[in-house]
């Protein structure tokens, strides 16, 4: 798709997937070394790719140094690739490093849901939907902004998409606060879930979506031909326990390093263009 649609050039797309698979790569084994489960890469046709796992508890140091697996890694070969082309020029090498520090770099901006945007989250919102929602919607406007700016018209269904997800996430958090009332703990894992619990998250999910799911009525405790939908629509529901562990002097490091992975490819870029 990207061949056909945007560049002809089998080299440059062999480069831009390397360098997500890199990236990718990168959340993975740090996942897996956080013994995360059902761990998979997904790739995205022309938009990129992300990579998924569960774990019941995760703290909030290890959600921040999976976060940063992505982009630091290629950032690190951007530079020192950038740094080996000064000494011996070679255009593919120049290429391959920009590729690498562009990408990376961009991944690292501070807008929902790209890496830097989580980063953000997962060292300031603790839980808190409304700051998530506030920070989500200046996120979907930067980057209609750049879109436009940079006519890249194509990256404006990146907002869309997190314009949807966010509507039906809003809708999922009134679920969420039912069940607080309640007293139904949705922190746990969906094969922990007791089959009461089970029946009334998905009561609580045909009545917020009632036009989604129109075929299945609430209050009907029987399988529908579309439970395999909903089961996974109940499990969205269900939330990871986070440990909020980075504090004081380890959460303004957090913040400094996070600051330095962004200034420092503009450094580079800065240098690139000087030379």
């Amino acid at each position: 798709l990207f061949y056909f649609i945007f560049s002809k050039d089998i080299g440059y797309i062999a480069i831009l997937l390397l360098v997500i698979i890199i990236h990718e790569m990168g959340h993975f084994l740090m996942m897996k070394l956080f013994n995360y489960q059902n761990l998979k890469i997904f790739f995205i046709p022309l938009l990129g790719a992300y990579t998924s796992g569960k774990k019941q508890v995760v703290s909030q140091l290890e959600l921040l140094l999976i976060l940063i697996a992505g982009p630091l890694p290629g950032l690190l070969i951007g530079g020192a690739l950038y740094f080996y082309n000064l000494k011996n020029p070679n255009e593919t090498i120049q290429i391959l490093s920009n590729t690498f520090i562009a990408i990376n770099f961009f991944n690292l901006l501070p807008f929902y849901p790209l890496d830097g945007g989580r980063i953000i989250d997962t060292l300031f919102s603790k839980d808190n939907f409304v700051i998530r929602a506030v920070f989500t919607v200046i996120s979907i406007i930067c980057l209609v902004a750049i879109g436009i700016l940079t006519q890249s018209f194509f990256l404006l269904i990146i907002p869309i998409l997190i314009g949807l997800e966010l509507f039906n996430e809003s809708k999922n958090e009134k679920v969420r606060d039912y069940l607080k009332t309640e007293n139904i703990d949705f922190k746990v894992e969906y094969n922990n879930l007791s089959d009461k619990d089970y029946w009334l998250i998905r009561d609580c999910v045909l009545f917020q979506f009632r036009k989604k799911y129109a075929i299945a009525e609430p209050g009907v405790y029987e399988y529908s031909i579309i439970e395999p939908v909903l089961v996974k629509h109940v499990s969205s529901v269900l939330q990871t326990k986070v440990i909020y562990n980075i504090k004081g002097i380890a959460k303004v490091f957090s913040i400094l390093l996070y600051v330095a992975l962004i200034v420092v490819p503009i450094i580079i870029s800065v240098l690139q263009y000087k030379n």
